[in-house]
């Protein structure tokens, strides 16, 4: 009776939220689709509304994606078996989101009766392919390729990529538990073909996150967290937060396992907070359980108790079972370093009663495996040996094998406690052979690797983005100045008109002329301004754009040798262009960095196949002569691009940088293929042309506003054979504002 109440109220409570929705923060999609709700009078339709705004839910926030799934159940009563059908499978995906397992099945069973009622291809691939996955976590084998292989010829004779990508994942899933890698890993590999053909983008991160499983499964972490990280990264792609948090949970516990504890750290707190911004209070407390282990890796034993108490505080909430064996078993570990034997014993075997209840063999076999050390730091070492046993013969039979080697370890230990050096040994070189096999170390190694290119990336792309908004922010901000400044002009040009009707109008004529005149000096300067700031944004993406491909190549090459040392030097270059580009004049020190920097990536690009060297008069070191950004870069590119440098024997350019007068004298020559050759390549003329006109331009506005005479010049180096090329450009002679005052 109680557990009939308890429904009705959290029936009650679910409509009221649905209606109560309406002022909340919302989406522009989902006020829209709640107002067609509350307007819609014909009920099935107003269902199939609500329908569209629980599958939204799933992907915004899991936990009013719960409540629509009560409200769902209950209307559908009223309609035909199609209507009760999708409300029970949506109520079992939800399930299945929130990891509540046993109820996800029940919802699966419940729609068996279906399968008779309507007898349509795409009912059957739906209730096949969950069935097939019921009995796989049930290890029914058979069953489960029967369902599984019938879900499949339904879905592959219909030609729905999706759905044949999404029961191949199932199937791989399915061999995994049966410890038959390369089964599983040939239909991982199968999903992920049909992913990568489908339309929508998110099958293919499922794919990939599948294949992370089956790696993790047989000890292979490099390749998991590999392969993780390529599923976060098309999650973060497609915006699909629940993913991008369950992904990186797994990077981070799988980082906590070789202990490189700094950045499964980073991983667990992005989880959560990628949880608790979908409210998916599941993973939110398994992230914190996560983080517990890292505060009790580093023996923080009081951080990691409170952790797991928040962690339980949410868990026992959702009824999570085998979180909360987590959270047990990591109390049990916590207690034991802290020597309380008795409250151990208690934490271990509520967590085994947890996984028990859901018949997680690996963590039982866990489980087995503390208890075991318990007894060990009690002394009581044949007790030890009976639970390090039990761990080792689940595991045996099901379970994640490589952790067996672990209990080798502990095992090998209490037989030299007992002084039985035979056995002792036999356990030993079991477990010397195996870290041997799996080059843990070196696996380590590569893993943070591959997380730190991962994490520059991400950083990369947040600097992208800043320098996005900062450029957006100055013109938003341009744009205000303007409009303020015409409607001060318009205020002013109002009273002088009044001024006029009351002075004679050979005043108000000066005046006019006056205003004019000034407004006419400003908009010309604010136009050199921005013609500057505009020709300079028209070759910095440019440069980008080439330098780029090196690092796609080194990365199609799988060379993390130089695509690292490549990221580090060009990292450094761009921070340099994004401090340096928005400015008119930069220190010759720094326009001198920057261009080693680009020819040093230019060299890595073309594997050392020309020399550069860059000469600075000693007497512009010391009056610190300062140089519009990047003006000489498009000539070292054509240079090397066009003048195919890096084809020629003994290629070189020379960079030279002196004064004369009140000029700045910057020399160019490479012993290149010359204009000549250069020019029959129309592409490669159209970029120089374009290369010396933006140049001109700038120089010729320089020019404008500083009163000199720059230019620049283009000639043959070698002017019989016509090759090599020399270019002069001459720049207004400035000094550095910010360089310290001469003595």
């Amino acid at each position: 009776m109680n557990c009939f109440l308890l429904k009705r109220v959290r029936l009650f409570l679910a409509i009221l939220l649905l209606f109560s929705l309406q002022g909340n923060s919302q989406t522009a999609y989902e006020k829209k689709l709640i107002q067609s709700i509350r307007l819609e009078r014909n009920p099935k339709k107003q269902y199939l509304r609500m329908l569209s705004l629980g599958e939204y839910y799933k992907t915004i926030h899991i936990h009013r994606a719960d409540s629509m799934s009560h409200v769902l159940l209950a209307k559908s009563r009223q309609f035909e078996d199609s209507i009760r059908f999708s409300a029970l499978m949506f109520s079992a995906e939800v399930n299945r989101l929130e990891g509540n397992q046993e109820e996800y099945f029940k919802d699966i069973l419940a729609c068996q009766p279906f399968l008779n009622k309507l007898k349509s291809d795409r009912v059957i691939y739906t209730l096949y392919h969950h069935l097939g996955y019921y009995h796989s976590i049930a290890h029914e084998f058979g069953a489960a390729k029967f369902y599984l292989e019938t879900a499949s010829s339904i879905a592959l004779k219909k030609r729905i990529n999706a759905d044949i990508a999404d029961n191949y994942n199932f199937m791989a899933l399915h061999y995994m538990l049966q410890n038959n890698k390369d089964s599983a890993l040939y239909f991982s590999d199968m999903a992920l073909k049909y992913g990568r053909r489908s339309s929508g983008k998110k099958m293919l991160d499922e794919c990939l996150n599948t294949q992370s499983a089956i790696y993790y499964h047989f000890g292979q972490i490099e390749l998991s967290v590999a392969k993780n990280i390529l599923a976060a990264d098309w999650a973060e792609k497609t915006g699909d937060l629940y993913h991008l948090a369950l992904y990186y949970r797994e990077i981070g516990m799988s980082q906590r396992l070789i202990r490189n504890l700094d950045d499964a750290e980073f991983y667990l707190t992005r989880s959560f907070n990628y949880s608790r911004q979908i409210a998916d209070y599941r993973q939110m407390g398994l992230s914190l359980v996560s983080i517990g282990y890292i505060r009790y890796e580093r023996k923080e034993y009081g951080a990691a108790i409170t952790k797991v108490n928040q962690a339980m505080h949410i868990l026992n909430k959702q009824g999570d079972a085998n979180g909360l064996g987590e959270a047990y078993n990591l109390l049990g570990m916590v207690n034991r370093e802290k020597k309380d034997y008795a409250q151990a014993a208690i934490s271990l075997n509520k967590a085994l009663v947890f996984f028990e209840s859901t018949g997680n063999q690996e963590k039982i076999a866990e489980v087995y495996h503390n208890v075991g050390t318990v007894f060990i730091q009690q002394k009581k070492f044949l007790n030890a040996l009976h639970y390090l046993e039990r761990s080792v013969e689940i595991r045996k039979k099901s379970g994640n094998q490589n952790q067996i080697y672990e209990s080798y370890r502990v095992m090998s230990e209490v037989y030299q406690d007992l002084d039985q050096a035979a056995k002792s040994l036999i356990y030993l070189k079991k477990y010397v052979n195996y870290m041997d096999s799996n080059s843990l170390v070196m696996a380590t190694k590569k893993i943070a690797d591959l997380s730190e290119n991962y994490r520059s990336e991400q950083r990369f792309r947040l600097i992208q983005t800043q320098a996005d908004s900062i450029e957006q922010q100055q013109k938003n901000k341009i744009l205000t100045e303007t409009k303020l400044e015409n409607s001060q002009l318009r205020n002013n040009f109002q009273l002088y008109i009044i001024i006029a009707l009351l002075v004679v109008s050979v005043l108000a004529g000066i005046i006019y002329f006056y205003r004019t005149n000034q407004v006419k000096i400003k908009q010309q300067q604010r136009e050199a301004e921005m013609s500057q700031t505009l020709l300079r944004a028209q070759m910095n993406p440019h440069f980008v754009f080439n330098a780029m491909s090196v690092i796609q190549s080194y990365i199609y090459e799988n060379d993390t040798v130089n695509s690292s040392k490549f990221l580090v030097n060009f990292s450094r270059l761009m921070r340099l262009i994004l401090e340096n580009s928005p400015k008119e004049f930069i220190p010759i020190e720094t326009e001198v960095e920057i261009l080693q920097k680009y020819l040093e990536t230019q060299k890595l690009r073309f594997g050392d196949r020309f020399v550069f060297r860059i000469e600075v008069a000693e007497d512009i070191l010391t009056e610190h002569a300062a140089i519009p950004p990047m003006i000489t870069q498009p000539f070292i590119e054509n240079a090397i691009e066009h003048g195919q440098l890096h084809t020629i024997e003994n290629g070189y350019i020379d960079i030279r940088f002196k004064r004369n007068g009140k000029l700045l004298e910057v020399t160019i020559e490479d012993n290149g293929i010359g204009r000549s050759g250069a020019e029959q390549n129309k592409k490669s003329k159209d970029h120089k042309s374009m290369a010396m006109e933006i140049t001109r331009e700038r120089i010729q506005n320089l020019n404008n506003k500083y009163g000199t005479e720059g230019y620049l010049d283009v000639q043959d180096l070698d002017s019989d054979r016509k090759t090599g090329t020399k270019v002069l450009i001459s720049l207004p002679f400035k000094e550095d504002n910010l360089a310290p005052s001469k003595p």
